[in-house]
C-alpha cells in the first residue's frame, strides 16, 4: 500500500540543536513530535560527521517508532538503511534521483527538488515519491539564491506537475500562509523555522495538525 503524505512536513535542522546534552534533547524532542500527531519528519545535517549523523538518527528512530512516524534523511542516501531511516531527500546538486534510488531500492520514499520559477527538465520522470517546489517565501534556515516564487508559482508548478504528483512546498511558510499554500496547488507544506523556533515545537505542530 502506498505510503500517504501528511499535509505536515517538519524539517529539524542539526543547526537547532543544543551542544550539550544532544542525545536527550532529541530523545524528548521526537517523542513529543510523535505523541503531537507529526507522521513524517526529515533530518538534515550538512555539516556533521558519519558518525553524528548516524548517533542523532539512532537517537531520533528510537523516540519515532517505525510504525508511526517516517523518517527521512536529508542527501545521505548512503546512510539511510544504516540509520533505519524510511527514506531521503535529494536536492539539485546532491546525487541524482536515480542514484538515491539505486541505494534505497524500491520501496523506501524518495524526495528531490522539483523546481522554483518552474518544474526542471525531465523532473516528471524521476522515480521520486515527492518533488520540493519553492522557495515560496524568503527563508533563515536555508541558503538559497533562488527568488521565492509565491503563491502564484505554486499554482504554476501546479499546473505543470498535473494532479497526481505531490509536491511538497517550503520555505518561510507560517501558520497563517500553510493553508493559502495548500490551496493553491501543494500537496504538503515543509516546515522548519516555525515549529522548531517555537518554545514548544510539539504544541506548535498539533496546532498545525489542527488546522491543515
Amino acid at each position: 500500500m502506498a505510503f500517504i503524505f501528511p499535509k505536515l512536513y517538519p524539517i529539524l535542522d542539526s543547526a537547532i540543536l543544543p551542544a550539550t546534552n544532544r542525545a536527550a534533547y532529541l530523545a524528548r524532542l521526537g517523542a513529543s513530535l510523535t505523541d503531537a500527531g507529526v507522521s513524517l519528519l526529515e533530518y538534515r545535517n550538512k555539516s556533521g560527521s558519519d558518525a553524528e549523523i548516524l548517533a542523532d538518527c539512532a537517537t531520533l528512530r528510537a523516540a519515532m517508532p517505525a510504525g508511526r512516524v517516517r523518517l527521512i534523511l536529508d542527501d545521505r542516501a548512503d546512510l539511510v538503511a544504516t540509520a533505519g531511516f524510511d527514506g531521503v531527500h535529494v536536492d539539485s546538486g546532491d546525487i541524482t534521483p536515480a542514484e538515491a534510488r539505486a541505494l534505497l531500492g524500491p520501496h523506501r520514499i524518495l524526495g528531490t527538488f522539483g523546481g522554483s520559477d518552474a518544474l526542471l527538465p525531465g523532473i516528471l520522470n524521476a522515480t521520486a515519491d515527492y518533488l520540493a517546489i519553492g522557495p515560496v517565501f524568503p527563508t533563515t534556515t536555508k541558503h538559497t539564491t533562488k527568488p521565492p516564487i509565491g503563491i502564484e508559482g505554486v499554482r504554476k508548478l501546479r499546473a505543470e506537475a498535473g494532479p497526481s504528483v505531490v509536491l511538497s512546498a517550503a520555505a518561510g511558510i507560517t501558520f497563517d500562509t500553510a493553508p493559502v499554500v495548500l490551496a493553491a496547488g501543494a500537496s504538503i507544506v515543509a516546515v522548519s523555522a516555525a515549529l522548531f523556533r517555537a518554545a514548544d515545537p510539539a504544541a506548535e505542530a498539533r496546532r498545525w495538525l489542527a488546522q491543515l
